[in-house]
């Protein structure tokens, strides 16, 4: 009898936000680890607002999550059998292992963890991709200064937090903006940002600017774009001359079905507005995608491990327990329902 493992399947495209249906909890055949391949069987998985990306088919920086296949992510595991020289049974590594209690790829694809460094869920999310997101959009493209002032949206998610955590080290002033009076309490007495705004209070953009210029009285340097909408509306007005944003994301905007589609069109009054604020402010925008910039990853843990150990960079992890319920953990977190990083235990 084959041996048997568990998996969460895209079961269709969703149209507008994900539902139970979209997702199919099933069985699968275990995978046998090829020449240099490693089985691994999955502790803990990430779950990412990007992933709401791929279970479309539009035209993107990737290519989607077909129907039928395996919800695509990182994961943490304990090596089961190996057949690369790298790793050996016990061995925790990081990898794409997707939404499943097992997974199969090549060594040169993981990542060992050593679990003397920390809990192994950090790989997913403080001293993971997240965290060198949030790491390397702002160093990197919001080029921070001492003394100025930085606006996060979703301040106290992997990357928000991280962002603005990296800023107040370097002397910045740090507004984050966050989903409700809970979020906000986090963002200022755990992550230390100077203050955080409740999106939730403002019904638009114009409501959103007047609260955020009363906080911002300098204007603002430097927006890590994380999520677009109201929010977006509400800074690119009081953007200083020289500002920078970083375009990591816009999870406001995942369920509008990809670029150009009918839905988006709320978005196209606003578009002169913006460009011309752009030109005139003399602004600079970068789109980037982190998996273009993992050369830097070494870099990254060389300067955020240490600050993690201190305690100088503070963690927040939401883990919801049970691959089952991975699909419900995923659509509570693009409704601004988790609290942190949110994780699912698989194992």
């Amino acid at each position: 009898m084959t041996e048997m493992m568990k998996r969460i399947a895209l079961a269709r495209r969703p149209s507008g936000s994900p539902v139970p249906e979209d997702f199919r909890y099933e069985d699968a055949p275990m995978p046998t680890p090829g020449e240099g391949e490693v089985l691994v069987k999955v502790l803990y998985m990430s779950l990412d607002p990007y992933m709401r990306g791929r279970m479309d088919d539009a035209k993107s920086y990737a290519k989607p999550v077909p129907v039928g296949g395996t919800m695509e992510g990182g994961a943490v595991g304990e090596v089961i059998t190996s057949n690369s020289p790298h790793f050996k049974p016990g061995d925790i590594a990081f990898g794409m292992f997707g939404w499943a209690s097992h997974g199969c790829l090549p060594g040169r694809e993981l990542r060992k963890l050593d679990p003397s460094h920390g809990p192994i869920t950090a790989a997913l999310g403080v001293l993971g991709m997240p965290g060198f997101t949030g790491w390397f959009g702002l160093t990197e493209y919001g080029r921070p200064k001492e003394g100025e002032t930085l606006v996060v949206a979703a301040a106290t998610g992997p990357v928000g937090s991280m962002v603005g955590q990296i800023a107040k080290a370097r002397g910045l002033r740090v507004v984050g903006i966050a989903g409700g009076a809970e979020k906000c309490k986090l963002a200022v007495e755990k992550f230390g940002f100077d203050v955080c705004l409740d999106h939730r209070a403002y019904a638009d953009g114009r409501e959103m600017r007047a609260a955020l210029a009363e906080v911002c009285p300098k204007g603002i340097d430097i927006y890590f774009e994380n999520v677009g909408g109201k929010v977006l509306e509400g800074v690119i007005p009081l953007m200083n001359v020289g500002a920078r944003i970083p375009v990591c994301g816009m999870i406001s905007w995942y369920d509008l079905g990809g670029l150009g589609s009918a839905s988006d069109s709320p978005g196209k009054d606003n578009l002169p507005k913006l460009w011309r604020t752009i030109l005139v402010n003399r602004m600079h925008v970068h789109g980037f995608i982190i998996s273009d910039h993992f050369d830097r990853f070494p870099a990254f843990l060389s300067e955020v491990g240490p600050m993690v150990a201190k305690g100088q960079i503070a963690v927040q992890e939401d883990i919801a327990e049970g691959l089952e319920n991975a699909p419900a953990a995923f659509m509570r977190m693009l409704k601004g329902g988790n609290f942190g990083k949110q994780i699912v235990k698989v194992a």
